[in-house]
């Protein structure tokens, strides 16, 4: 079962910098914790105005998922979860505790 984000954006290199942040609050988390990751890809840039990840882990979801909340006032983005295939959910302030507390009950690995 993959689990599939999707964010889209009118303005260029709005996707760039989220996905900076969020890959460096990544890092710094798991080094905090000893924990070895992987390393922000070489020529990081997406000035594309969409990107889409799929994950296989759909516990995963929730660090992107929780990054992107605490820091939509900075970004001119939107997200999409999808967890069944051909269905998206646009991730609000409103929704995302529902959504997270979703994801744990129905992936509790």
């Amino acid at each position: 079962m993959e689990v599939i984000v999707k964010l889209y954006s009118s303005y260029e290199n709005e996707i760039d910098r989220f996905l900076n942040l969020f890959f460096i609050q990544n890092l710094d988390s798991d080094a905090e914790k000893n924990v070895h990751h992987k390393e922000i890809p070489k020529n990081f840039h997406y000035s594309l105005l969409e990107w889409q990840k799929k994950y296989q882990n759909p516990l995963e979801v929730v660090d992107i998922i929780g990054t992107f909340i605490e820091n939509n006032d900075k970004f001119k983005i939107n997200m999409w979860v999808s967890l069944d295939e051909g269905i998206f959910i646009n991730v609000t302030d409103n929704n995302v505790n529902e959504l997270i507390r979703y994801i744990y009950e129905r992936y509790p690995w």
